[in-house]
């Protein structure tokens, strides 16, 4: 009988020594896994990182070289640091003019269309009413359609209006086409909010307006400015609709205003490098400004139904 005892602990001790063995070996396999993972995607984030920011700061260095630098070394660092490049190219480009009318545009634009995609992301989003469905497609065809498929019809309209060379030549179309994607974009937030919270306001007393003001526009702020961040990018970067609809000089935008400059100085790259970067600089500066909000927007929209 001790003789089975003494076998039956020699069985059992080898059995639990390699299980110890084998659950070791499966802790160190997943974190090497859990570390090449981690790598892997810090690896690839840089990369997409460089892809971004990359084409902005060699643009943003290039502004301050001579072209005799950039034909030594287009990715070096400039010798001198020439800022009379950006304060020549604000001048003769008339940069400070575009820059006024662009913040013309932009502002009632932005704040227009973000408060009618907040009634209209609301009605789609938590009201039921007869063709809500066939109408919400309809908002979806401004998202869908180039606007190289309406932009003809478009001028003969404002054109007929009498609207063409005016700011309103480009303020109401871009409303009526940010409000597409706002509707789209604050439907999906209102949506998603629990149907308890709004009940329970609504046995506190709020009606429907007090429920939207003081309850769900807190739940849904980020997605709001998020949305105010890609209207602005949008908006502040529209270079058709500038096109065909203004001739006046003096009703340009920047990145029309942009466009001109790079005609007029082709041979000279340094100031047309530092006009792009005052161009783009705004947006990069309301991008880091919300980047905050403008991530958790992203995220909640990714995680919400």
């Amino acid at each position: 009988m001790a003789q089975t005892n003494q076998l039956d602990a020699g069985m059992i001790a080898p059995s639990s020594a390699e299980q110890q063995r084998q659950t070791r070996r499966m802790a160190q396999t997943d974190r090497l896994r859990k570390i090449l993972t981690t790598t892997f995607i810090y690896v690839l984030l840089t990369i997409f990182v460089i892809i971004a920011v990359g084409p902005f700061l060699i643009s943003a260095f290039t502004g301050f070289k001579t072209n005799d630098e950039i034909v030594r070394g287009a990715f070096s660092l400039p010798e001198v640091w020439r800022w009379s490049n950006y304060a020549d190219a604000w001048k003769q480009a008339r940069f400070g003019d575009y820059f006024g009318n662009s913040v013309i545009v932009v502002i009632p634009v932005v704040l227009g269309s973000v408060a009618l995609s907040i009634l209209t992301g609301y009605a789609f989003g938590r009201m039921r009413f007869r063709f809500s469905r066939a109408l919400f497609m309809l908002f979806l065809l401004g998202v869908i359609m180039p606007t190289e498929a309406y932009i003809i019809p478009l001028y003969y309209l404002m054109d007929d209006l009498g609207l063409v060379d005016t700011y309103w030549a480009l303020i109401l179309p871009q409303i009526a086409l940010s409000v597409c994607f706002g509707t789209f974009w604050m439907r999906g937030f209102f949506a998603a909010i629990p149907t308890e919270i709004v009940d329970a306001a609504r046995i506190d007393g709020c009606t429907d307006w007090g429920a939207l003001w003081r309850v769900m526009l807190p739940l849904v702020r980020p997605a709001i400015l998020t949305l105010v961040v890609l209207l602005f990018i949008w908006t502040w970067n529209d270079f058709l609709l500038a096109l065909v609809m203004i001739s006046k000089e003096e009703l340009r935008t920047l990145p029309q205003g942009l466009a001109f400059f790079q005609g007029r100085y082709t041979t000279n790259v340094p100031m047309t490098a530092a006009g792009a970067t005052l161009v783009a600089l705004p947006t990069i500066i309301i991008y880091f400004a919300l980047q905050r909000h403008f991530i958790r927007g992203l995220t909640s929209g990714a995680t919400t139904g």
